[in-house]
């Protein structure tokens, strides 16, 4: 017997209490941030450095749009900064060392991430360890494995220019030129639009907020609980891996010491973005908005030269915020 999941009308419920107010909130920020850099300094609006902010967000977007399915079941994933490095290293194993062809490359990438979120899925499910060292264990694991596969070594592309084009080329300015929006950004908003169909029309993404909601009484209606919460660690790490292709293609390369810290910024881009880390409530749309605020303030303080150290102490300060709105949130 399937659970149903049954949510308030929004006429019943309290603004402040809403999914919708903290997207609000969010945006707001990010409307906020983009005014004030751009008083500061002139270089902030220029064609180069707004490109240079579509392609930060799009890599860790990318990554947001999974975590968003993992927190909202009441978990977290800390491996997917090193799962998307991994699956970035198996992408330039297939292409440069096998010399198979591109799109083999791709489909290796993005399953390598699969069968990470996979693993860390099993881990969770079966063995019952915490997620967060299930996925800080399964972090290390890619970790390592990037480094012995690459020999320590980057891994070029260099045979198959094309590959750069995945990111950085833009199918949208050869239609309307002068519109040049690097494709990283388009993968981004196609994965979005997947995950938000995933999130709200499919039997995958109700048990997603019934897990959060109460994973128990979810457990007692009939459901198979593990298989689902496997489903979605495999899901994020899909989303993690597909981070990697863009992530080698931006780069042209597959760097196996990059990766450790990007868990950060996806989880602060979902957190922002109005996802509850307590579970249950979860939302695409502000996880974009999220990633979106991240990417401005970090390139904002960027072009003011702020100190790197200082903008660690910016980031964290904000993330810090942004899940005590959410704790008076839920209170109230």
């Amino acid at each position: 017997m399937a659970v149903e999941v049954v949510s308030k009308p929004a006429e019943s419920t309290p603004f402040f209490q809403r999914d919708a107010a903290q997207r609000i909130l969010a945006f707001a920020a990010l409307i906020i941030l983009f005014t004030f850099f751009s008083l500061r300094s002139p270089a902030f609006l220029q064609f180069n450095n707004i490109v240079g902010i579509l392609l930060a967000t799009a890599v860790n977007g990318i990554l947001a749009l999974g975590v968003t399915f993992v927190i909202t079941t009441g978990g977290i994933d800390l491996s997917i900064g090193t799962v998307m490095t991994f699956s970035a290293v198996m992408t330039g194993v297939f292409v440069t060392f096998w010399h198979l062809p591109l799109p083999v490359g791709i489909l290796a990438g993005v399953g390598t991430g699969a069968l990470a979120g996979l693993l860390n899925g099993v881990v969770i499910a079966k063995m019952k360890i915490p997620p967060f060292i299930a996925t800080l264990g399964v972090m290390y694991i890619a970790k390592g494995l990037s480094l012995i596969i690459s020999e320590l070594r980057p891994i070029y592309f260099n045979d198959t220019p094309e590959f750069r084009d995945l990111a950085t080329g833009s199918v949208i300015g050869s239609v309307i030129p002068g519109f040049d929006i690097p494709n990283a950004v388009l993968i981004l908003f196609i994965g979005a639009v997947i995950a938000g169909v995933i999130f709200t029309k499919t039997l995958l993404g109700r048990y997603t907020f019934a897990l959060g909601s109460n994973e128990e009484a979810t457990r007692l209606s009939g459901v198979n609980v593990d298989r689902w919460k496997i489903a979605v660690y495999t899901l994020c790490g899909a989303f993690a891996g597909l981070g990697g292709v863009v992530m080698a293609a931006r780069l042209n390369s597959a760097q196996p010491a990059l990766g450790q810290g990007y868990e950060l910024d996806a989880i602060a881009a979902v957190v922002i973005g109005g996802t509850s880390l307590a579970g249950g409530e979860g939302t695409i749309t502000g996880t974009i908005i999220g990633a979106f605020v991240m990417s401005v303030l970090v390139n904002g303080l960027r072009i003011m030269s702020v100190p790197q150290e200082w903008q660690t102490v910016v980031t964290g300060a904000i993330i810090i915020v942004a899940v005590y709105i959410d704790i008076i949130r839920r209170r109230k």
